[in-house]
């Protein structure tokens, strides 16, 4: 180990040619994300960073890039890890074969079912991996006062991890009203994030300019909500960074990326927010979304420097984000550019994936304690719980649900009513939705209409559900609602199809009812099967039900969801009646 003088020294000597370099990078095409441009030259590279472009010939090693591209590797601006329903060292292994070697991610999921034992675990298993995972604190736990979730973070609970070199700042503020309204509960942790010198992320769905100018006064600089291009301007004009935001829920790229130019493209970077396993393995990560921007007309450099460069400078990484001396040696070749087809990952100027393949060994994996592993506790119910009330004009609010997107539809519908209660009817598409508080064993259940997944019959529930995590379940009869919501208590969480009383398939998701405790293959498996059993109940449409079903729980996204104590109408942000 080396004194930080000696490491100077070292580096030194090995950028003014004296001594060998540990490794070189010949023959290759290095992007040089400052200028846009592509450079032939060498690379020489000083435990693990970048400390020479020129003419090298003396190394340790040499790596022939063989004529192909070089480029930093990428970075996903923001993601939940828990949405890919594997812990971070599961993760790392299927994210990194893509390209990316950093990520910033906020732990709000786990932390709304178990709180700072939920933080502290992702803060362990993301530990000494071949891929950078940095943190931001949850801003919202609970997200709302509209739900009820497993704990709560105040500004006291998160101060002392803003010591952690791993922590950035606070994580997507998204109590608009809270702001709005300047209370103390979100300005304490505002404040105490800016006290530290801590970035801070925005979450503005579907709100107007004049909202725009509370976050940025706040002093919060990035927005990952944007589905439209006026949406994507009002928050680069008042100095925000754009992120564009291909996930599995929300896939807004192909709106957004007409708004980047190369005036404003500095201030825009990509991230995936939420996706799935299955996505992440047949899609890609980042690399997905650089490859869809060229494929949309953007130019192939500045893609890769949204995804890298500019990823970097938004959250204050001043040694990431670049091939140039002084930055961390984390880079990518590229055999073909248009595709942005990868032969082989570098961290820190370690391969750590060739050919799609990860490479580092196995480390050990981190203890998942019972807090963390025993979280659905729900009272007895029966099919009477599930009941919904109709009066005698069977007039009901109904929530349509947009393929892809995680905005709804407000709808008034007549519906179908057996003795007073509203009766699924898979043939006008009009499903029973319910959520139960599975934290506290509280008790609170809601039940209302929704429209759009076009099941017809059966029943389909998860534990993963947008913010607080309580179970959802969508079904076409009650029986098999309860059968499903009953499954998942006894597997400890997941996902669930039901048919006739039959569990047909299923996900444990065993820690915090979100991540699996098995490898991503296993993951993976399971659900493709579940894919494969989906159209036993009727679906054919072209999207993600689960993946749709775990967001209609989140009230700050507009216009109609439903939550353990009710529907909710996120434009007046009130619970009302299901039944008018």
């Amino acid at each position: 180990m080396y004194s930080a003088k000696e490491q100077l020294t070292k580096d030194l000597n090995i950028a003014s040619k004296k001594t060998p370099a540990d490794t070189i990078i010949k023959n290759g095409k290095i992007l040089d994300v400052f200028n846009l441009e592509w450079m032939e030259a060498d690379v020489a590279i000083s435990d693990g960073k970048f400390v020479g472009i020129g003419h090298y010939q003396e190394a340790a090693r040499i790596i022939d890039a063989k004529g192909q591209y070089v480029s930093p590797s990428f970075i996903d601006g923001h993601v939940h890890i828990e949405s890919s329903m594997v812990t971070p060292d599961e993760y790392s292994k299927v994210v990194v074969p893509h390209g990316v070697t950093t990520v910033v991610t906020d732990p709000h999921e786990i932390a709304n079912v178990c709180g700072e034992e939920g933080l502290q675990f992702m803060l362990q298993n993301a530990d000494k991996l071949p891929l950078d995972v940095l943190f931001m604190l949850p801003s919202c736990v609970p997200a709302t006062p509209f739900e009820h979730s497993g704990a709560q973070l105040t500004a006291a609970d998160l101060e002392k991890y803003l010591d952690n070199p791993s922590v950035l700042g606070l994580a997507e503020v998204m109590d608009y009203p809270s702001l709005l309204n300047t209370k103390d509960n979100l300005l304490d942790k505002i404040t105490m994030t800016h006290q530290y010198g801590g970035k801070l992320d925005g979450h503005l769905a579907g709100l107007e300019s004049n909202a725009v100018n509370l976050f940025r006064t706040a002093g919060i600089t990035t927005d990952h909500e944007c589905t439209k291009a006026d949406e994507a301007m009002d928050r680069l004009r008042r100095g925000m960074y754009l992120m564009i935001r291909e996930g599995s829920a929300a896939k807004d790229l192909n709106a957004l990326i007409t708004v980047v130019t190369p005036y404003n493209a500095r201030r825009c970077l990509f991230c995936t927010d939420d996706k799935h396993l299955d996505e992440l393995m047949e899609e890609g990560s980042i690399d997905h979304n650089v490859r869809l921007s060229i494929q949309q007309g953007l130019s192939p450099q500045i893609a890769l420097q949204m995804a890298s460069l500019n990823a970097a400078e938004c959250y204050g990484l001043s040694h990431k984000g670049a091939i140039a001396p002084g930055y961390d040696a984390d880079f990518l070749l590229l055999e073909d550019l248009e595709k942005v087809k990868i032969s082989e990952v570098y961290k820190q100027g370690i391969r750590v994936s060739h050919n799609g393949s990860y490479t580092p060994s196995e480390n050990g994996k981190s203890k998942k304690p019972a807090p963390i592993t025993n979280t659905i506790h729900i009272p007895a119910l029966t099919e009477d719980h599930l009941k919904l009330p109709i009066s005698e004009a069977q007039q009901a609010h109904v929530i349509k649900i947009n393929p892809n997107q995680l905005l709804t539809n407000k709808l008034i519908e007549k519906v179908d009513t057996e003795n007073g209660f509203f009766k699924a009817s898979p043939d006008k598409d009009q499903l029973k939705l319910t959520v139960v508080e599975r934290h506290k064993q509280t008790g609170h259940l809601g039940v209302g209409i929704v429209k759009g997944f076009g099941l017809k019959e059966g029943a389909i529930a998860t534990t993963i559900a947008h913010d607080s995590h309580n179970i959802v379940a969508l079904g076409a009869n009650d029986h098999d609602l309860l059968k499903a919501i009953y499954t998942l208590k006894e597997m400890n969480g997941g996902l669930v199809i039901v048919k006739n009383g039959e569990v047909l398939s299923s996900l444990p998701l065993p820690i915090a009812g979100l991540m699996s405790d098995q490898p991503f293959p296993f993951v993976n498996e399971r659900l493709e099967h579940i894919g494969e059993v989906l159209p036993s109940l009727g679906f054919t449409k072209d999207f993600n039900p689960f993946l749709t079903l775990s967001f209609l729980t989140l009230p700050v996204i507009p216009s109609l969801k439903l939550t353990d104590m009710g529907l909710f109408d996120v434009e007046t942000f009130q619970h009302i009646e299901v039944s008018l």
